[in-house]
């Protein structure tokens, strides 16, 4: 054998190790738990960061950064004032709670459903929100098990709904219902709906005692 291919195969081999080693390093528990509260210092290290708080900070969001951070799974835009959301918020491969609240977007992006791993949405105090032309990119989220749309202003719910038969938990309380929608009974998993702060004019008592599948609180 040359020198040159044992160089090769020992580089290889040397390679193969350390990857192996890296994939079996525990991590840290203490950073998974930290939560990083600027964009500017979250970006120094974007790998090691797994929560990031970006609340009340009016923040002009690049849509180039998301791919770098390959380990978030915490992400909290709430009250951003943003517009819309970058595409490339979809590279969060790995995000599973995301807080979109107080923000002025009408739609959430095509690549939303490549967030395969989300299992808690807040899309609540969404004034612009059309939350019908979304429910298709929601529908496809595997792992949705919570969902927030509190304090929407939402007085009826669209069609495509009941399509959300991966949720488990909903919260509508603080809108404009005036009975609970019909469409709510069409979803199949779910287990818990707060209802709380609408403007119900059908007695409560009749639903608290009607045998729905799930818990409703008014």
């Amino acid at each position: 054998m040359s020198m040159i291919k044992y160089i090769i195969l020992f580089s290889v081999a040397f390679i193969s190790v350390v990857t192996s080693i890296r994939a079996q390093t525990p991590i840290d528990s203490s950073q998974i738990k930290k939560e990083y509260l600027s964009l500017d210092e979250a970006l120094k290290n974007p790998e090691s960061v797994y929560r990031l708080n970006l609340s009340n900070q009016k923040i002009n969001v690049s849509d180039s950064i998301w791919s770098k951070f390959v380990n978030l799974q915490y992400l909290s835009l709430k009250n951003d004032h943003l517009e819309q959301l970058p595409p490339t918020i979809g590279n969060l491969k790995n995000l599973k709670v995301l807080d979109l609240s107080g923000n002025n977007f009408k739609a959430l992006p095509s690549t939303f459903v490549n967030l395969t791993s989300l299992q808690e949405l807040f899309l609540n105090n969404e004034k612009n929100f059309k939350i019908e032309k979304s429910i298709p990119l929601l529908s496809k989220l595997p792992n949705l098990r919570s969902l927030h749309l509190e304090n929407d202003r939402l007085k009826k719910l669209p069609k495509n709904f009941s399509t959300l038969n991966q949720v488990e938990t909903l919260y509508l309380n603080n809108n404009n219902f005036n009975k609970v929608p019909k469409r709510i009974f069409g979803l199949k998993n779910l287990k818990y709906l707060d209802f709380q702060g609408n403007k119900l004019r059908q007695p409560t008592e009749d639903m608290k005692t009607h045998n729905t599948g799930f818990i409703i609180v008014f």
